[in-house]
């Protein structure tokens, strides 16, 4: 999906098309509803990156804000320095996870075999998916058949929700990945196998899914910038400088080669929900914020269980303090359960094995040894207040 947070506001707030746009601030950058007492007109005011203060991050920008370098996990501070102008809303994860359903539907009822990768994008198996129309004209060719499927999925996709979807088709995971970059926004991009020399090549290698900051720092340092001098370097010389493994996989990722298949299914092993905070808190002067800002995740973790239909043992939490340090606690449950109470409770648990000694900047918490919640007996909800921690 394009800039999927960031288009998915833009259809709550049209006025703001063509705008740089920053999505990531908090309570404070809500949208104010004016009335002009004049006419009775109703308006909106909206927050500017240039008004922000704090440590909050971009959780995504649209184009717009991205021509002038602001990106996803940059600092609000530094984003406002970079677009002052920009506008500046909070995130709407609960609006986002519907136009996520949306889109997947739209596209499973065209190309059933869908491989889930987050919140706005996924790999499609085309193999077996006919053409609609046209496909009478050439049935042999399967490429032209593939921009057809492609073409009714984009149109599907905006029919549902209203965005827009860029789709790489090639004959593999790695090279879409790569490919559904090319045209974005709203791109369809066909590329064959005879086509890695002439436009994949000349890419950064760090393009290639995989290749993270640090290897691409260490493939530079080596004389290798692109994915063209990538594929053209000696095998043996690569895993005597990365490892068999790694370096085996980046000789053959250069050379369009990946056989992964699409997976249709697959058990997640852990969810977590985790806020850093705008300014560091302290235990015991900000005990009520942190009291309330404890439980928000608690109750948004059943409700991604209870959404999602998975029960889990093994809840954690994570504490980050102002000196970067982290700390994390892990309490198994007797039973699995997807309730807010029974995770908070347990939670609490872990938060008293922490030493709350000086000023923290992040709080998570996870829940792990998860597994379908009609295949055992879960625990049963509790609507007793569940036991204070050390913030209450």
């Amino acid at each position: 999906m394009d800039a999927f947070y960031a288009s998915v506001e833009l259809l709550r707030y049209p006025e703001l098309a063509g705008l740089p746009l920053v999505v990531g601030g908090g309570r404070r950058s809500q949208p104010e509803e004016i009335i002009d007492p004049h006419t009775g007109q109703h308006t909106r005011r909206f927050a500017k990156l240039a008004d922000y203060a704090g440590r909050g991050v971009a959780t995504t920008a649209s184009y717009e804000a991205r021509a002038l370098g602001v990106h996803s996990a940059m600092a609000l501070m530094k984003a406002a320095r970079l677009a002052p102008k920009a506008i500046l809303l909070p995130a709407d994860f609960d609006a986002y996870r519907e136009y996520s359903r949306r889109f997947k539907a739209a596209v499973r009822a065209i190309a059933p075999a869908i491989e889930d990768r987050g919140i706005d994008e996924i790999y499609i198996d085309l193999t077996e998916v006919e053409a609609r129309d046209a496909i009478a004209e050439a049935p042999e060719d399967a490429w032209k058949r593939a921009r057809i499927v492609a073409q009714s999925i984009k149109d599907a996709v905006r029919d549902a929700t209203g965005l827009s979807c860029s789709i790489g088709v090639t004959p593999n995971k790695l090279l879409s990945k790569i490919a559904s970059e090319f045209g974005k926004p709203d791109g369809l991009t066909i590329l064959t196998a005879e086509d890695i020399g002439e436009r994949v090549w000349p890419l950064a290698a760090r393009k290639i899914n995989g290749i993270g900051p640090k290897t691409s720092r260490r493939l530079e340092a080596l004389g290798v910038r692109t994915i063209g001098e990538l594929a053209r370097a000696d095998p043996a010389w690569l895993i005597e400088h990365f490892g068999k493994s790694l370096g085996a996989w980046m000789h053959d990722a250069a050379h369009g080669r990946d056989d992964r298949p699409v997976v249709t299914h697959s058990e997640p092993v852990s969810i977590s929900r985790e806020t850093t905070f705008e300014h560091d808190l302290d235990a015991k002067l900000d005990r009520e914020e942190l009291s309330r800002i404890f439980t928000e995740p608690c109750a948004d973790l059943a409700e991604d269980l209870q959404r999602s239909g998975y029960v889990g043992r093994t809840i954690g939490l994570k504490l980050r303090y102002a000196n970067f340090r982290t700390v994390t606690r892990d309490q198994t449950i007797a039973v699995p359960t997807q309730d807010a109470h029974v995770i908070r409770r347990a939670a609490g648990e872990c938060l008293k094995r922490v030493t709350l000694d000086r000023r923290i900047r992040l709080l998570g918490v996870r829940i792990g040894k998860l597994c379908p919640a009609d295949a055992v007996s879960v625990a049963p909800t509790t609507l007793e207040e569940p036991t204070p921690s050390l913030f209450e």
